[in-house]
């Protein structure tokens, strides 16, 4: 935990989002608890499985924005997020009272009202090694946080300055990637491999994780909520690849070891 963030803000903000990850959710009893800890918003950084539609405006091959994508949808159409409707973090949204879904900040339809509930900075493909973005022409988290500035830009012209800062600072600030470091860079291309073993590029995922949370609170996060990442060997994607059809444990035990 950075020393910048107090633990009676990492207990309250667990106490908050406990009842979501349970299945048992008290809608009414989470937004009284988001009330009394000033949750102002939930901020998103990740890749495809918070990404709303930011690569919907790069050069990139790596897109959600045609069908299947977006079949259950509120209007049955793609966003670009890669999911048949809603994505977690649109759900933590709505459960909170804020809005039912957290736009892309690419987002040409952004309006300027939609910065006081939330955005996503998320690119598909991307990860905590800024390689593994420009393999795939996206946003490498870097480019998110410099995102975030733009976002303070906006927000404090639209609130003013310290309004601004005192929803960033009692935001939610969700991290959601990992898988793409491993996948689509470490287990497919020659570079890394040749630098680091797989506990060695974990270590490095880990720093890398660590600077880009200080960067935030630097900019004024408090609370911040990183997800985990899933066992990879039991993908599709990677069962499919290794043509077998049970979990891949090589591949699982590297994201074991990241959770860890």
């Amino acid at each position: 935990m950075h020393p910048g963030v107090p633990m009676v803000t990492v207990l309250a903000l667990m106490a908050l989002l406990m009842p979501l990850f349970s299945g048992a959710v008290d809608i009414r009893q989470l937004r009284q608890l988001a009330a009394r800890h000033n949750v102002t918003c939930v901020l998103v950084f990740g890749d495809s499985s918070v990404d709303p539609g930011n690569n919907n405006r790069l050069p990139t091959t790596m897109k959600g924005n045609f069908p299947p994508y977006g079949k259950d949808f509120f209007d049955r159409h793609p966003t670009g997020r890669f999911s048949n409707g809603r994505l977690a973090t649109d759900f933590i949204a709505e459960a909170l009272g804020y809005t039912k879904i957290i736009p892309a900040f690419l987002d040409p339809n952004l309006k300027p009202a939609d910065l006081l509930h939330g955005v996503s900075f998320a690119s598909a493909a991307s990860g905590y090694d800024d390689l593994t973005a420009n393999l795939s022409q996206v946003l490498p988290v870097s480019k998110q946080i410099e995102y975030l500035k733009h976002y303070k830009l906006h927000l404090s012209r639209l609130v003013g300055g310290k309004k601004a800062q005192n929803i960033v600072k009692n935001a939610i600030f969700v991290l959601s990637m990992g898988t793409n470091d491993f996948l689509q860079n470490y287990f497919l291309e020659p570079t890394r491999p040749k630098q680091f073993t797989v506990e060695q590029y974990q270590n490095f995922l880990a720093s890398r994780m660590f600077q880009d949370i200080k960067e935030m609170n630097r900019l004024g996060a408090t609370r911040v909520v990183v997800v985990g990442v899933p066992p990879l060997g039991c993908m599709p994607l990677v069962k499919t690849l290794a043509d077998q059809n049970t979990c891949v444990e090589s591949y699982n035990h590297s994201s074991l070891v990241i959770q860890c």
